[in-house]
């Protein structure tokens, strides 16, 4: 039969006795490996933070290539050209405030953001406006911005998120992160400050990237505690506040790096590819365990668990290790310009970047008949806790959006996200944060879909 004959599932979807087999050994595996959690070790003690351009992220992508080729892989680094901004100093202080004691300055607690320019050597000096939308900065007018800081309270949606829609809350305060400088500047404002994006209030500043649009000048952009955005809003309902914003990032020239690309070929289809991803970068405040450090291992176990198990797929297995999706998404766009005429081809792509919480199922985007296929192998996965299948529209992970927009079914692990955003983009996102178990789990689901989508009869439907 044709490969688009093969793609269509039965009504009843049945794996054959052998995959369930597999599929019940590589659970049990996975679930008495430490092999992800020593890898999530060293990179994180052992390099630490990944920023795109930096010495970190070339070693971690030499440290990742040389792990794939020990398990037996078929390796290559595939360039990727990416931002090198180096974050520099950064301090903040009220300087005038009401009720304010002689000579007391309040220190703010802040970080820049991803991509934003400098201040002055000397630092930015000016009264502060809050605004709390968009809309709200827009009534206020020039007057009343120009020359002004602009601080952009915005809340997380902390009962949102209780209620299982983090990354739904995130979605709804991060565009005034990346999109606040500009819509400030528009104004004449002479530096624009956002509300941390997140859920723990634990004075931890959340950096990430910020954007500028063409059409606006390119001001200081940088991230301030949810409780230093309390005590500013606080203050500036009373009178004046003033502060000193002093931030000293650079942006480099762009830096040559790389994804990491590792196939266990197929054995009756090695034209058609299994997609097992996470992003090698991070942010430099913390090591990167969370985001996406735990994504990578993720997608290592997989080739790991496979080669101990002494199995050929029947389609190819390829683990990338993706490049900048923090500060561009460069890497996920090369790859789906490389691989253009390949597309068709591909048969799935997982990618995980959303932690390491307790594993509860598979984000898939497909179609009804995609969840139906799906269901033998969360018969298996019940046993953990890890039975859910569902079904989402649009993307399930950034690097791999472009073959998605390209007509590749997506998939991510999907587990308990309460606290991700307690550490996402902050100093805390480290090692001591990953619970060995729910490590486990996750490696359990990544290597059972690669290994189902890799060995089914029929082929996964787009």
């Amino acid at each position: 039969p044709t490969l688009a004959q093969r793609r269509q599932p039965p009504k009843e979807v049945t794996y054959a006795p052998e995959l369930t087999t597999q599929l019940e050994k590589l659970r049990n595996a996975a679930m008495q490996s430490d092999y992800a959690y020593k890898q999530l070790a060293h990179l994180s003690h052992n390099i630490g933070p990944r920023l795109s351009g930096s010495a970190g992220a070339a070693k971690a992508v030499e440290y990742v290539a040389e792990e794939m080729r020990k398990l037996g892989a078929d390796v290559k680094l595939e360039k990727v050209m990416v931002p090198h901004w180096v974050r520099g100093a950064e301090t903040g202080e009220l300087v005038t405030y009401p009720g304010q004691a002689p000579n007391t300055p309040q220190k703010v607690v802040l970080t820049a953001l991803g991509g934003s320019v400098a201040t002055p050597v000397e630092g930015v000096t000016a009264s502060v406006i809050v605004a709390h939308s968009f809309d709200e900065l827009k009534t206020m007018g020039n007057q009343k911005v120009a020359g002004k800081i602009v601080l952009w309270d915005v809340k997380y949606d902390k009962r949102k998120a209780e209620g299982g829609h983090a990354f739904e809350a995130y979605g709804e305060a991060v565009v005034y992160r990346g999109n606040g400088a500009s819509a400030a500047a528009r104004l004449g404002a002479v530096a624009s400050l956002v509300r941390s994006v997140g859920s723990a209030d634990y004075r931890l500043p959340h950096t990430g990237f910020m954007g500028y649009a063409a059409d606006a000048p390119k001001i200081p952009g940088a991230a301030v505690t949810a409780e230093d955005a309390d005590m500013i809003a606080d203050l500036a309902t009373q009178g004046d506040v003033k502060m000193r914003l002093v931030l000293t990032p650079q942006t480099l020239p762009d830096a040559e790096s790389f994804n990491v690309i590792a196939d266990y070929k197929g054995t009756e289809h090695p034209e058609q590819i299994i997609i097992v991803s996470g992003h090698l970068d991070s942010w430099d405040l913390g090591t990167g365990s969370i985001d996406d450090g735990s994504g990578i291992v993720h997608a290592m176990q997989v080739l790991q668990l496979v080669k101990q198990m002494g199995w050929k797929p029947k389609r190819t297995i390829r683990f990338i290790a993706w490049m900048s999706e923090e500060n561009s998404g460069n890497g996920g766009v090369a790859y789906a310009k490389d691989y253009a005429d390949q597309i068709k081809d591909h048969i799935a792509a997982i990618e995980s970047d959303s932690g390491n919480g307790h594993a509860l199922g598979i984000v898939a985007s497909t179609s009804a008949d995609g969840v139906k296929y799906l269901q033998p192998l969360a018969n298996v996965l019940a046993s953990i806790g890890a039975n859910i299948i569902t079904k989402v529209e649009g993307e399930v992970g950034s690097d791999i959006e472009p073959l998605q927009t390209a007509g590749v079914p997506g998939f991510a692990p999907m587990n308990r996200g309460a606290t991700y955003f307690h550490y996402h983009h902050t100093p805390a996102d480290t090692f001591d944060k990953i619970d060995p178990r729910e490590m486990q789990e996750n490696c359990a689901v990544m290597a059972m879909l690669a290994w189902t989508l890799a060995n089914t009869s029929e082929v996964f439907p787009r």
